[in-house]
């Protein structure tokens, strides 16, 4: 074994021995979670874990979400920051590796005649020009003492599944959206049908007061009244087609589509909310939820970055070759082995003075990792503040279905009551008018109760991390 090589074994094997030096391994912080959620029992299973197409089985919906999902605009970009961060960990795989350059060159001098040079060229080599080919290959390779180049590598590793993370949360959002602007316009029809129908019931309404004038039994203070009443319902028409049309360009462009109209044939009261909602524990839901884990991979990413401050602060130790061909005639160039030639060199490089640039890089690197800290927490709180919020909601929502149905049965009923009296003269027409506003107040509220719940059902799925199975 030569000299050469002993050296060069010694300072491969102090390498390993000192590597992974810098930086300190992540660990995730910790974060005070309660151990089950308000109003629900700590479950094993979460609906989390449902695949998006078993939580929301109308077909109709099924469709709007596949088409959402392939043709998204935000989606769609999110995938590419997927592809982009996929090249930066192929990148830093390589970073260990050494680097290796060719190169070939030709040129020729031609120096001066009264030049020392030139005089020479005229007495010894009889010339009067210089030529020069070289055709070689170098190696450099840094080696990584400090461990500077694996965080690096981490830091490139985390980035990447830190952006495939978001793009499942945009996915998430995105289902989410869909579902709800769905039933939102599942909801208008019903309340155009409503309104419609209140129109033609004001209709009725206005011919029997006016019948009741002619027989001089009211005055034309009554017919106004009642036509007022007719108009306010058909006012209502017109208004909730421009809103249905508006929710439909908005599912459109969440399709990545021109607007235009949403082909459906469901009624908002064929929709059920779920009955059993599991939604096992809040510790669940650092592991559920896309968001929450890429929000922990920004502060493993942040968490390298200080170890790769920290290992510019270092000295630098890289190994040098060249070889390759090289003759001053071309008629030699390739004339081996005189021709050949070859360097190995070794190079130990310390920062002294930066102006202050590698120090300033590493106080910003813990600071952004500590800036990573507390939104990794804060996305676990906001996270489990979520998921109480959409079972309060359900829990609350289901107590106002109850009353609101109840309620429009009896408005329904003073409606009908009404119209009876007042054709026996038992009523004014202020009253018939009154209870019919009621009934048309009590079907609206009870037909956006019923979008609410189904709303408060979606957000709880996408709460506990559902929707990008």
């Amino acid at each position: 074994m030569t000299q050469y090589s002993k050296y060069i074994i010694a300072i491969l094997a102090a390498a390993s021995f000192a590597a992974c030096r810098v930086g300190k391994d992540y660990r995730r912080p910790e974060v005070a979670l309660p151990e089950q959620f308000v109003r629900t029992p700590a479950t094993d299973s979460t609906i989390a874990n449902a695949p998006w197409r078993q939580f929301f089985p109308d077909p109709t919906l099924q469709h709007l979400i596949t088409d959402a999902l392939v043709n998204n605009f935000d989606l769609q970009i999110a995938l590419k920051r997927i592809e982009a961060a996929s090249a930066y960990v192929k990148q830093a795989k390589t970073a260990l590796l050494p680097s290796v350059t060719a190169n070939a060159t030709a040129n020729t001098s031609i120096p001066s005649k009264n030049s020392l040079n030139g005089l020479s060229l005229e007495n010894f080599l009889k010339t009067n020009h210089i030529e020069d080919f070289t055709l070689g290959v170098g190696i450099s390779w840094e080696i990584d003492i400090w461990g500077k180049i694996r965080r690096q590598k981490e830091a490139a590793l985390a980035s990447y599944l830190q952006s495939f993370e978001a793009a499942k949360a945009i996915q998430t959002g995105l289902v989410a959206n869909v579902a709800n602007s769905y039933f939102n316009l599942l909801m208008l029809d019903e309340q155009l049908r409503i309104a419609r129908s209140n129109a033609t019931l004001s209709d009725t309404i206005v011919q029997m007061i006016r019948m009741q004038k002619t027989a001089g039994d009211v005055t034309e203070l009554a017919v106004q009244q009642a036509v007022a009443q007719q108009q306010a319902a058909e006012l209502l028409v017109p208004q909730l087609e421009q809103a249905a049309a508006i929710q439909e360009n908005a599912i459109r462009i969440l399709m990545g589509q021109m607007p235009g109209a949403v082909p459906r044939n469901t009624a908002l009261a064929d929709l059920k909310v779920w009955d059993e909602l599991a939604t096992g524990v809040p510790a669940a839901v650092i592991s559920n939820r896309p968001d929450v884990k890429a929000s922990e991979l920004g502060l493993k990413a942040a968490n390298a970055n200080v170890g790769v401050a920290q290992g510019s602060m270092y000295p630098a130790l890289s190994l040098t070759a060249n070889g390759g061909l090289n003759a001053y005639e071309i008629g030699k160039w390739f004339s081996i082995p005189n021709s050949l030639f070859g360097t190995v060199a070794g190079n130990i490089a310390q920062p002294v003075f930066q102006q202050r640039r590698l120090k300033t890089q590493l106080e910003v690197a813990k600071v952004e990792r500590d800036q990573a800290v507390i939104l990794f927490r804060q996305s676990v709180t906001n996270a489990v503040r979520e998921v109480s919020d959409a079972l309060v909601q359900l829990e609350k929502l289901k107590e106002q279905e109850t009353i609101a149905t109840s309620r429009l049965e009896t408005t329904q009923q003073a409606v009908s009551n009404a119209r009876l009296l007042f054709r026996s003269g038992l009523a004014n027409y202020l009253e018939v008018i009154a209870a019919q506003s009621s009934s048309l107040q009590a079907e609206l509220t009870q037909a956006d109760i019923s979008r609410q719940r189904l709303t408060a059902m979606v957000d709880l799925y996408r709460s506990l991390g559902g929707g990008y199975q």
